[in-house]
């Protein structure tokens, strides 16, 4: 193994300040020092250079760098880190890039200052603080053949949830409900105390931003402090559980997990047709405080359940958030990687699992077998992918019954309005032909137009069997000139590919034929069902026929077609009731009958008069106005399925898309029972297959021993800053242990006690005495839980990239409280958007007023984040965030000071103040600091504001409106605003 060099050896003792620590053995637990080392120089570097690729869901060279036992494991290369050894450990040898074969991260060497913190962790024996067996051996990597064992089985997360009863405290009076018994116990057992209370003042703004994201007005901070009731505190919650602040604020939570974005990524980052109907379902479901089971039920599978409304099918937009590739270049992949992306969505979030690690071969650590995955894949396997829009990704939504039925009765009248219509027009056309065939003799003939509207959609690429053409991205559409199928817009004679879309004018009640024959592939589609396909590469020369009754009307059809090589060749006819064989393709190379519509145009006057002439081009006029979509502000993104018969699924082997392994039938996971879902048979008129409502129930389902564990963590977890267990998407054997197991699991069971309703779970954390403790230093706490793994204190935090932003509107006033509708544009700068792969494409720019709504109404385009937000830490898009990281950067000072918006902001404020408070810099001072602090400022507070006004305006000859402005900048960039405690 390559030794570090010399100069690096140097340069991290020079760096450290010393020649050795202490060495720690795997079984030690580091010591205070060494975990806050590890906590602020360490565990940011490997998130922020290494885990990306050697994380959770990506471990490239089958290496992970997210918790100790996989360091210790290594990859493909053997173990990444030998604690104690600099020159075994290979993660040292990589991030000095001095091995040309071994360089980590391979664009760019890390900085000096970086690689010395990690040389002085190894050295430190690679220290990995959390619960005490995080630094144990951990769960082995599985080899061989793979069983599930009852070790396995006995794992913590699938066990069934008990209620466990309050443990007995030395301190009892210090309790408020059994939340604290389990807390205290912790806390007595390691010779601590909880800290003591935080102040009225801490807790009211700990609160608000809690529950709603927002700061307390002043006048709201007054009326709390001045309440002698003791019960204002739990009034304060119930108030701002009521209020519909808070379901804009937890919305948010759950929108990280679930990768809520509105735009597809990838280079043109198209826009999600509706997508912002999800988020919007998502805020009132949390407002209405909606069951969690139900809430679980109607994202995954709304459609299929028997009381489905409008909230219920908006809910399966969940199914359409990922990222979408308009070109892959593997379609087959592209499918399958689709399908990845809601299973590894789905069991994360769901279920705290991460079953798409058994993707490419069994898990390597939880008792997850390769088949698992395809047996939990199976259930979505029916669903219609994404197409950017169409009837397979947007479905119309209604109020109520009654918006529905008439919805139902506009269509009808409007189909009914358009056959009568085309009954007057084929009658004119008719005469027409009839008058022209008779005035060119006997043998002259007019082929007969029996379609109308036809666009075509082209493509070029090679297919040996036709492809689902919704999937890929033409490359021309175009209305044809002739209501007639026709090659002839092709751009060459191999490799390419139409979809002909329009109406068949179907003259009256009968069964009909269709003819079909072509050079290579094709399928003919009537009124929604496939009638003839003639697949695979062939010659023209074997006609293909089906019949099928037909309604009198204008219908729906559709044909696609592949040509590979050597030649081109297509002909479809029909014949029905009353008229023999006529053509609906125009055969390219031969001489074209003629243009029939051309015609009518040149000669209706003269043969029809002038009065039926005009009334025939009307009539053309209302029959395309009644071809227009109905409604569409109603639609909503949603989920589809091809039919109530779903296709096979079979294992891929190595994850290959093009490597088919056994089949595979839906089951739920093999340590949780294996059992097969019962799913029922779909109701008539119902076009899926029931897969995804037995998933859902089972998930649902109250027996089910990690899903209420999972979410009763993440409530807790964004009271506290961290989950009982820390790895809230991982509760698997290579995830965190919980801290206080009992208590999570008398959390869960409260929750379902409750109905699955979050809000008096929210009650139940925030009445206890644990979330009202300060969160102000102890050494001696310091020393022996330094991470706060007993939680013997409240944890400070910085605000959300939302809440800064959502704050600095609310304190100069200008905050639009207006809820839902379509996302809104916030002025970005061109130096900004210049850096898109198209400049500016897909931001508009809303007015003043729309742009001060709350941050979850601002639009989401994954590859271009707002400035403000992306500064501080708002996630990632592409996958669930289920933990929000917060860093502190030069860039977020500099937009804090420098930045338009905050410039503008502080303007606004100046404002507020002047109206407010007058013209007296005392009132002013006074005014800002109560605003931006929550608290009532101190005489020193507000002696230092009103020497800086002062200062401004003397030193920097600043005129008063200009010296008040700079003011508020100052204070709006104060740590008190955007730090919580």
């Amino acid at each position: 193994m390559p030794r570090l060099p010399l100069r690096t050896m140097l340069l991290v003792a020079w760096l450290t300040g010393a020649s050795a620590m202490p060495g720690l053995s795997a079984e030690s637990p580091p010591t205070p020092e060494q975990a806050r080392f590890f906590e602020t120089r360490v565990r940011p570097a490997l998130v922020e250079h290494c885990t990306k690729c050697h994380g959770e869901t990506k471990q490239k060279a089958g290496l992970r760098l997210d918790n100790r036992a996989a360091v210790l494991a290594g990859g493909d290369s053997g173990p990444a880190v030998v604690p104690g050894n600099l020159e075994e450990s290979l993660l040292l040898t990589a991030i000095s890039h001095d091995d040309a074969d071994l360089k980590m991260p391979p664009s760019k060497k890390l900085d000096a200052r970086l690689i010395a913190d990690l040389s002085q962790w190894v050295k430190m024996g690679a220290p990995w603080p959390g619960s005490e067996e995080s630094n144990a051996a951990g769960p082995a990597p599985r080899k061989g053949g793979f069983t599930i064992s009852d070790q396995d089985r006995a794992h913590w997360a699938f066990q069934p949830i008990r209620r466990p009863e309050a443990p007995k405290v030395k301190n009892g009076d210090w309790m408020t409900n059994p939340i604290d018994g389990f807390i205290l116990a912790g806390l007595e057992a390691k010779g601590l105390a909880p800290n003591p209370a935080a102040s009225k003042e801490e807790l009211i703004r700990r609160v608000f931003y809690d529950l709603t994201g927002l700061p307390p007005t002043p006048k709201e901070v007054e009326t709390f402090l001045a309440d002698p009731s003791p019960t204002a505190y739990e009034d304060l919650i119930d108030r701002l559980l009521d209020s519909p602040r808070y379901g804009e604020k937890w919305s948010r939570h759950w929108l990280d997990l679930v990768r809520f974005a509105e735009t597809n990524s990838y280079e043109r980052d198209n826009p999600k047709p509706n997508a912002w109907r999800y988020r919007d379902y998502v805020v009132r479901a949390l407002n209405r405080d909606l069951p969690y089971n139900r809430f679980v039920r109607e994202q995954l599978a709304g459609d299929e359940l028997p009381d489905a409304d409008s909230d219920a099918l908006i809910a399966t937009g969940f199914y359409r958030l990922g990222i979408w590739d308009d070109e892959p270049t593997d379609r087959e992949a592209a499918f399958y990687d689709g399908l990845d992306d809601l299973v590894a969505t789905t069991s994360q979030v769901f279920l705290g699992l991460t079953v798409d690690c058994a993707r490419c071969h069994d898990h390597k650590l939880d008792p997850i077998p390769q088949k698992d995955y395809y047996r939990l894949l199976s259930f979505f396997r029916n669903i219609n992918h994404f197409r950017n829009g169409g009837p397979t990704d947007e479905r119309p939504i209604f109020a109520d019954d009654e918006a529905r039925n008439s919805y139902a009765r506009l269509l009808k009248e409007r189909k009914q309005q358009a056959n009568a219509i085309q009954d007057e027009i084929s009658g004119l056309e008719t005469e027409v032909r009839t008058r022209l065939e008779q005035e060119q003799g006997g043998g002259a003939s007019f082929q007969q137009a029996d379609m109308d509207e036809l666009h075509y959609r082209f493509y070029r690429d090679t297919w040996d069997l036709l492809p689902d053409f919704n999937l890929l991205k033409p490359e021309a559409k175009g209305t044809l000139r002739r209501p007639f199928f026709d090659l002839t817009p092709r751009t060459r004679n191999e490799a390419f590919g139409f979809v002909f879309e329009g109406v068949l004018i179907v003259p009256e009640d009968g069964l009909y034929t269709f003819h079909l024959d072509s050079d290579d592939g094709s399928r003919l589609t009537v009124a929604g069902k496939l009638v003839v396909e003639y697949d695979g590469i062939h010659g023209i020369g074997k006609e293909r026929t089906a019949s099928v009754a037909l309604a009198k009307g204008r219908v729906p059809i559709r044909l696609d077609y592949f040509q590979k090589t050597q030649g081109h060749g297509l002909s479809v006819a029909w014949s029905g009731p009353n008229f023999g064989r006529r053509l609906l393709s125009i055969a390219s190379g031969t001489k074209q009958a003629p243009d029939f519509v051309q015609l009518m145009k040149r000669e209706a006057k003269r043969i029809l008069g002038p009065e039926r002439a005009k009334r025939y081009q009307e009539a053309k006029l209302a029959l395309k106005e009644l071809e227009k979509p109905v409604n569409p502000d109603s639609m909503a993104l949603c989920v589809t399925e091809a039919g109530t018969e779903a296709p096979e699924t079979f294992v891929l082997l190595r994850g290959n898309a093009h490597v088919k392994g056994d089949k595979v039938e839906p089951a739920f996971l093999e340590v949780l029972g294996g059992l097969k879902p019962a799913v029922s048979t779909p109701p008539p008129g119902a076009n899926t297959s029931g897969r995804r409502l037995a998933l859902a129930d089972w998930i649902a389902a109250a027996d089910n021993p990690l899903s209420p564990r999972v979410m009763a963590n993440r409530i807790w977890q964004h009271h506290f800053g961290r989950g009982i267990v820390r790895s809230s998407n991982n509760f698997g054997l290579q995830g965190d242990k919980p801290t206080h197991p009992e208590l999570l699991d008398w959390l869960a069971a409260e929750f379902i006690a409750q109905g699955w309703r979050l809000k008096p779970l929210h009650r139940a954390i925030m009445t206890s005495s644990a979330y009202r403790m300060s969160s102000k230093s102890n050494a001696e706490a310091l020393a022996k839980d330094p991470i706060n793994d007993a939680f013997w204190r409240f944890e400070m935090r910085r605000l959300s990239a939302e809440e800064i932003r959502d704050s600095i509107l609310a304190v100069t006033g200008a905050l639009n409280l207006k809820m839902y509708g379509p996302g809104v544009y916030p002025e970005i700068p061109p130096e900004v958007m210049a850096g898109q792969s198209q400049p500016g494409k897909g931001w508009g720019l809303s007015t003043p007023e729309e742009q001060a709504r709350r941050s979850i109404y601002v639009h989401v385009k994954r590859s271009l984040l707002t400035p403000i937000l992306e500064s501080f830490d708002v996630p990632e898009t592409d996958r669930p965030s289920p933990v929000r990281f917060s860093t502190t950067q030069p860039t977020q000072a500099l937009a804090m000071l420098n930045s338009s918006f905050l410039n503008q902001q502080a303007g606004v404020l100046a404002a507020r103040l002047r109206r407010e408070a007058g013209d007296d810099p005392t009132k002013q001072t006074e005014l800002a600091l109560s605003l931006i602090a929550g608290r009532r400022p101190t005489k020193a507070d507000v002696k230092r504001g009103v020497e800086l006004i002062e200062t401004l305006r003397s030193r920097y000859n600043a005129d008063a409106d200009e010296a008040l402005r700079s003011f508020c900048l100052v204070v709006l960039n104060l740590n008190e605003f955007i730090y919580l405690d």
